[in-house]
Parts: C-alpha cells; sequence; structure tokens
C-alpha cells in the first residue's frame, strides 16, 4: 500500500522550492528580484525537485490536463466528459499532479492526489488567476469524499516589485488573497487557508514575498463532529 506524504511536507517543499529559486536566479543573474525574465518553468522545476525529497515521494506530473486528473481521481474514469460539460469546464492543465507512488498493473491505475498552479510572478489580481482557482474548485469541490481522490490544491505564488512601484507587495497580495477567498465563499464544500513568508525588502531595490494559498474540501460528517 502506498504512503501518501503529509500536507505541511509537500507545502513546505514548495515553500523551499520557490525560495530555492529566487536564490539560485539571484547567484546566477546578480539580480535581486524580477523571476519574470527567467524560463517560464523555473519554479516548477525547482518545486518539483522539492518534492522529490520528500520521503514518501508521489510521482509527479508537469502540465496534466484537466482530463486527465479527472480521469485518475474520479471513481468511474470514463465520466470525466460528464464532469467537465457538468461545470463548464475547459480542458486546461495545472502545473504540477501529484498521484500516489505505487507499481503500476496498467496506464489506467493512477491515483491523483494533489494538484499545484505554480504563478510565476504575480503583482496584481489578473483574470487567469482568477480562472486557474475557479478550475481547482471546480474539481475539488463535492459532497461526499468518496467522489474523488483529489485530497487538496495548492496556488503557489511569487510576487515581486521594484521600489519604485506606487502599490506595495503587502496590498497587492492582500487583494489577490481577498479574490481568492471570495471564489471559495461561493462554494460551500470548500475552505481555504494561506501560508507564506514575511515580506522581504531589498533597501533601494524593492520587495518580494512568497506563499501557498491551500484549497480543501469540506465533507458533511466534517460539520457532524465539529458541531457534535
Amino acid at each position: 500500500m502506498s504512503v501518501f506524504p503529509k500536507q505541511n511536507e509537500v507545502i513546505n517543499a514548495v515553500l523551499t522550492g520557490i525560495k530555492t529559486a529566487k536564490g539560485n536566479f539571484t547567484n546566477w543573474t546578480t539580480q535581486e528580484l524580477f523571476l519574470s525574465e527567467t524560463i517560464s518553468k523555473f519554479l516548477t522545476v525547482h518545486i518539483s525537485q522539492e518534492i522529490a525529497k520528500i520521503k514518501n515521494t508521489p510521482e509527479i506530473f508537469m502540465d496534466a490536463t484537466v482530463a486527465d486528473i479527472l480521469r485518475c481521481s474520479l471513481p468511474q474514469k470514463n465520466e470525466f466528459k460528464q464532469f467537465m460539460e457538468k461545470k463548464n469546464m475547459k480542458n486546461d492543465s495545472f502545473s504540477l499532479t501529484l498521484d500516489e507512488r505505487f507499481e503500476h498493473k496498467s496506464e489506467d491505475d493512477s491515483i491523483s492526489r494533489v494538484v499545484i498552479s505554480v504563478n510565476h510572478v504575480v503583482g496584481n489580481t489578473k483574470p487567469e488567476y482568477i480562472n486557474s482557482i475557479d478550475t481547482m474548485c471546480k474539481i475539488i469541490d463535492r459532497k461526499n469524499q468518496k467522489d474523488s481522490t483529489l485530497d487538496y490544491g495548492i496556488i503557489a505564488l511569487y510576487l515581486d516589485i521594484s521600489n519604485t512601484a506606487r502599490k506595495k507587495s503587502e496590498s497587492r497580495l492582500k487583494d489577490i488573497l481577498d479574490a481568492f477567498d471570495s471564489v471559495i465563499l461561493s462554494r460551500k464544500n470548500l475552505k481555504s487557508y494561506y501560508k507564506g513568508i514575511s515580506i522581504n525588502k531589498i533597501e533601494n531595490v524593492g520587495e518580494w514575498c512568497m506563499g501557498c494559498y491551500i484549497v480543501e474540501p469540506v465533507f458533511d460528517q466534517y460539520f457532524k463532529e465539529v458541531k457534535g
């Protein structure tokens, strides 16, 4: 039987990956900010490397499509098309998908557990960020736990701005998280929280921060246990 890593291990690996990417970018380019100038998968690759170091390493896939993720998470794999039509979903992709690691007997026995959207450099609340979390919510949201194997989703964020920016990181980050919260609040079967680090200020250069916005399902049984 496979052993999947705990949520806090995955989140910490994501944060370490972003921090390592930031450090490497600065070491290799001597630039303190502006990771947007790197290749598109720069953060994703670093995050993958850190997740691979977890003791109970999951299987890691880049750019898996919504259809493939649903095939590997729904009770009936052939229902993914109906699922997408019902929820009005496009066949977008996620930066990373984490599956259970075990010896496969066929190409159809994969089990997806976590989806991760890596946002290379965020600055303002943009439609693509909202679309990303909306898609994440649609594939995770359900009333019964058995209706999917997906445990949670992560929006990985990195934000940096120059010292000449009129709107500072704290305000930008708040706007982004408020926008994410508004999506979650519209769905009664989901909850969320944010885990990040303090904003780093570089004198005469600018500031940067990073974090993870986690989306989880909430089931009826949860409310029964909490309310007693």
